[in-house]
């Protein structure tokens, strides 16, 4: 509760501070426009149900984009975690692709599929991918060698010594990959869709800038940091200690 309350008050102090250099006429109105007027441009959009829109194609967009992303970079990591010559080889290319920032993939991708659909799907799936991968690697490099051992010694061996062994002692490296991978791949489909045809809450952010509408461009930012922090504490961190919980590996 008190956590709650903090949360609330700094809440209040970045808006009155917000309405107070707009009181102040730091800048234009056009430029900046208060709390209200962005209340009320969400208020708009939502009833018209154009941000609705947006926002399902949105969270369409990154499912697909996503369930790929981490099916690519789960299978990916595991080659380079099991491979010592296939993390050799590709490792350090794989530390360079996740380096490359999603929106340089944009021009790429339209080149590819054009203003589709496609286009900003592929930009998720590598927003996604490479973070998930390096991950997935470090999971597997980092099972303490004192497990696999004592397995071996057991009898365990081959696949039954990676359910039983490996993939339990690597799932909070996982589970580490799945909220980067999320994280990653929200910030990919914003810069996929900026550049799109739409539908999506990026094409609706540019459509707005290109029109100076700042009082929704402002709302869609709020909705896009919104959506982030609110998916990542409610989905993938009770996912997390869920996991974590299952395979006995919650500090509790």
């Amino acid at each position: 509760m008190k956590l709650a309350i903090k949360r609330i008050l700094f809440l209040v102090v970045v808006v009155g501070i917000w309405q107070l250099v707009v009181a102040m006429n730091v800048f234009p109105p056009v430029v900046l426009p208060g709390p209200l007027k962005v209340l009320e441009a969400l208020y708009d959009g939502f009833a018209s149900g154009s941000l609705l829109v947006a926002l399902g194609a949105s969270f369409k967009h990154l499912l697909i984009g996503l369930s790929l992303a981490l099916l690519f970079g789960t299978i990916l990591g595991v080659i380079l975690g099991k491979s010592r010559q296939a993390d050799e080889t590709a490792g350090m290319y794989l530390i360079a692709l996740q380096s490359i920032p999603s929106i340089v993939w944009v021009p790429l991708s339209l080149m590819l599929f054009g203003f589709t659909e496609f286009a900003v799907i592929f930009v998720v799936v590598l927003g996604g991918t490479f973070v998930m991968a390096l991950n997935v690697r470090s999971a597997i490099q980092n099972v303490p060698p004192q497990l696999v051992k004592a397995a071996r010694t057991m009898g365990t061996s081959g696949a039954e010594l990676f359910y039983r062994v490996e993939i339990p002692a690597s799932i909070p490296y996982y589970m580490t990959g799945v909220r980067l991978a999320w994280a990653f791949s929200w910030r990919a489909l914003m810069a996929g869709e900026l550049l799109s045809n739409g539908p999506g809450l990026g094409y609706s952010l540019q459509f707005a800038s290109d029109f100076a509408k700042m009082d929704q461009v402002i709302g869609i930012i709020i909705i896009i940091g919104t959506i982030g922090a609110i998916v990542d504490q409610l989905v993938f961190s009770k996912l997390e200690k869920n996991v974590l919980k299952r395979w006995g590996l919650l500090n509790t």
